[in-house]
């Protein structure tokens, strides 16, 4: 099997559309990899949910870190991080990259807003965004960075986001594909698929889109597929029907006090202990531990 970091390159540059599953721990990232997906999406926003805090650098760049090495260990899919700002400067950009690579994640999208910085799916949240020069140089340091050539750094453009306009959008992403990003991610929380669309008809570069089309939703998968978008992130969808099942499951528990109506809905212990991958270990125990 080739590296993660080659195989999500070639994700990137497929002549089909491909698509990432957003994960947040090592079991979500093997379930990811069971239902067929290539690669995951290591979400900032369902991360930092899974560790009870908000999507605005509160839970520190290595928290994340510890988060996303589990991820990579349970899993053989590719990983691009969803990396936020780079949590701060071209200095932390750089040594991001490093400790990324030495735990095998394959890339990494960093976000032109400033630190800390704030989810973007909020309403009416300020959405200040970066110098195109000061963000040029984050990508710039990162792929001067990066030991392994085909590490991926994606550029995230947020002037959609932030009501600056189309014209701000293609000027920014234009930028950042010069300064040597693999990938330009064109970010809307619009809910159609206009603005996304309207951007491709402008785009000219042959640098890979990559979309999130968490608001937009209806959209046809077919529309991505014409508009030539190299990837589509599904970016939190288990994390978000994970809380339903929760939230059901202790509401049932706690006003019926008794497992009685909620056992049968639920996996058997043994699934978990196979997600674990706890027959392995007992096979290793019989070649380790003799008097096993």
């Amino acid at each position: 099997m080739s590296k993660k970091t080659t195989r999500l390159k070639q994700m990137l540059h497929s002549e089909e559309v491909e698509f990432l599953m957003e994960a947040h721990n090592g079991l979500s990232a093997k379930i990811v990899e069971e239902a067929g997906f290539k690669g995951i999406w290591g979400s900032g926003l369902s991360i930092s949910a899974a560790l009870g805090v908000r999507d605005c650098n509160e839970a520190s760049w290595t928290q994340v870190l510890d988060v996303v090495e589990f991820m990579s260990d349970a899993s053989t899919l590719p990983i691009l991080l969803d990396a936020d700002t780079g949590y701060g400067n071209f200095n932390n950009v750089r040594r991001l990259v490093r400790k990324l690579e030495q735990r095998d994640v394959a890339g990494m999208c960093i976000e032109d807003k400033l630190f800390p910085k704030t989810n973007s799916l909020i309403d009416g949240a300020p959405q200040p965004l970066a110098e195109i020069e000061e963000f040029a140089g984050k990508i710039k340091a990162a792929k001067d960075t990066q030991q392994d050539s085909d590490f991926c750094v994606v550029a995230r453009v947020e002037a959609l986001i932030a009501g600056w306009g189309q014209a701000e959008a293609l000027k920014r992403a234009s930028a950042y594909a010069e300064a040597g990003a693999d990938a330009i991610l064109i970010h809307s929380k619009a809910s159609t698929a206009d603005q996304i669309l309207s951007f491709m008809v402008e785009w000219e570069s042959s640098c890979p889109i990559v979309i999130v089309p968490t608001m937009y939703c209806d959209t046809p998968t077919q529309q991505f597929r014409d508009a030539n978008i190299g990837l589509v992130i599904w970016a939190n969808h288990l994390l978000r029907s994970s809380v339903t099942a929760m939230q059901q499951t202790a509401k049932t528990i706690s006003k019926e006090q008794s497992l009685r109506s909620v056992e049968n809905n639920i996996v058997p212990v043994t699934e978990i202990f196979r997600l674990q991958n706890v027959a392995e270990l007992t096979a290793a125990e019989k070649q380790y531990l003799r008097n096993v």
